[in-house]
């Protein structure tokens, strides 16, 4: 840091850019900070849109990372509802769509990402739902609650099964429409997400499996069934389409910066331009522990490489090497991730625990070693599954399928 005050400037105004603005300050940098959010909300956390505040358990002031005023307090300049049209790496500047420029000395993009829209006939009718943003949550809560009405899911993954035990937990008929034969495979694979299957099929949620989507259908602009490609119609009140989301680089390719499956960050989340950070779903980041680039679309990813990237613009020397970590609740399962998903992927996987009773962790194994663990109705362990993973050392597969061998001594 030099005598002068400098400028910092963070575009993305959600949970990885105000913990970064927090990082920052608790650090002691006492130079000017910008945050520059797309959205008129002051920052919030995205994961109980699909839980909690989507169900009516939690209220709006719930979800926000701080209180309003905590950044008229810490002097952090919050411009909410602008958006950043590009990066100047020369003159570090970054234009906003109100005509004016941000001069930084050092920038962090925390863009996030945006569903996937599929090409879809409908998909603009009224009663149907992409899932991103609170105004999105506090509509959809609105349609959901009281129940008594037709919701299909189409998706499978975490928003869609999330909103699916939601809607139907209050008392609305649903459907989730899968493209394969298992809910989560790809993520979990089939022996895990059998677990998911069954838990929404003893509660009421109807499971369609190997079917795509020909169009939804609407009257008068409302939303009214979804046609499948084989031509079955089912009758739909609302829909929620969860397919994924995509990265928000638009920024980052105006800064010409290196991008791979986001933008490609070091393990100090530094970009291929110097003054230029990356965190949060769009960092394409450099984990020493194994190797590879990673790109990682949850919450504790945004909570905690915010902070990383605040202290690496702080040039203290801070490696972020955290286990990508997330959770969820669905009806009378929560469950907590960690691990590395791609390695996990085709891996062996063993059980501890009971399975059927929904109490159980699972470990998945790469040439011996833990790269992945979930625990499922069994609590306080993911620290001792982050230290397995860790550790990277070859386990004895029956010792961690024994409950009763302590798993730190594996």
């Amino acid at each position: 840091m030099t005598d002068a005050p400098q400028s910092f400037v963070i575009v993305g105004a959600a949970l990885a850019g105000a913990s970064a603005a927090k990082t920052l300050r608790e650090e002691g940098f006492d130079g000017r900070i910008v945050l520059v959010g797309l959205e008129e909300h002051h920052p919030y956390i995205r994961p109980p849109l699909s839980k909690e505040f989507l169900s009516g358990a939690a209220e709006r002031d719930s979800v926000f990372v701080e209180k309003p005023e905590w950044y008229g307090e810490h002097e952090v300049e919050l411009r909410r509802g602008v958006r950043a049209l590009s990066v100047d790496p020369i003159d570090r500047l970054v234009a906003l769509d109100d005509g004016r420029e941000l001069h930084y000395e050092k920038l962090l993009l925390a863009t996030g990402s945006h569903p996937r829209r599929p090409p879809l006939e409908g998909l603009d009718l009224q009663g149907v739902h992409l899932l991103r943003t609170l105004d999105d949550a506090e509509v959809l809560r609105a349609e959901l609650a009281g129940g008594g009405r037709s919701v299909v899911s189409v998706g499978a993954g975490w928003i869609g099964l999330e909103v699916a035990a939601t809607a139907r937990t209050l008392g609305n008929d649903v459907t989730v429409l899968m493209r394969g034969a298992m809910p989560l495979a790809s993520v979990l694979g089939d022996e895990v997400g059998r677990v998911f299957a069954r838990l929404h099929s003893d509660n009421g949620v109807e499971l369609l499996g190997h079917v795509s989507v020909a169009r939804l259908l609407g009257t008068g602009g409302t939303v009214i069934g979804v046609e499948l490609a084989d031509g079955t119609v089912l009758s739909a009140d609302l829909v929620v389409v969860g397919i994924g989301a995509a990265p928000n680089l638009e920024l980052a390719e105006s800064a010409g910066l290196e991008l791979t499956t986001g933008v490609a960050v070091d393990e100090h989340l530094r970009s291929s331009d110097p003054h230029i950070w990356a965190a949060g779903d769009i960092a394409d980041a450099w984990h020493p522990l194994v190797g590879l680039r990673l790109r990682t679309e949850h919450w504790a990813n945004a909570l905690n490489g915010g902070a990383a990237a605040a202290r690496s613009m702080l040039e203290q020397d801070s490696v972020y090497d955290d286990i990508p970590y997330f959770y969820t609740d669905q009806f009378d399962l929560g469950m907590e991730y960690s691990g590395f998903g791609l390695l996990a992927r085709g891996a062996e996987v063993v059980f501890r625990g009971d399975t059927d009773a929904r109490e159980f962790i699972a470990f998945w194994l790469a040439d011996g070693k833990v790269v992945a663990g979930m625990n499922v109705n069994v609590w306080n362990v993911n620290e001792a599954v982050q230290d397995l993973i860790r550790r990277g050392t070859v386990v004895d597969r029956a010792a961690l399928a024994d409950p009763g061998v302590p798993l730190a001594d594996l």
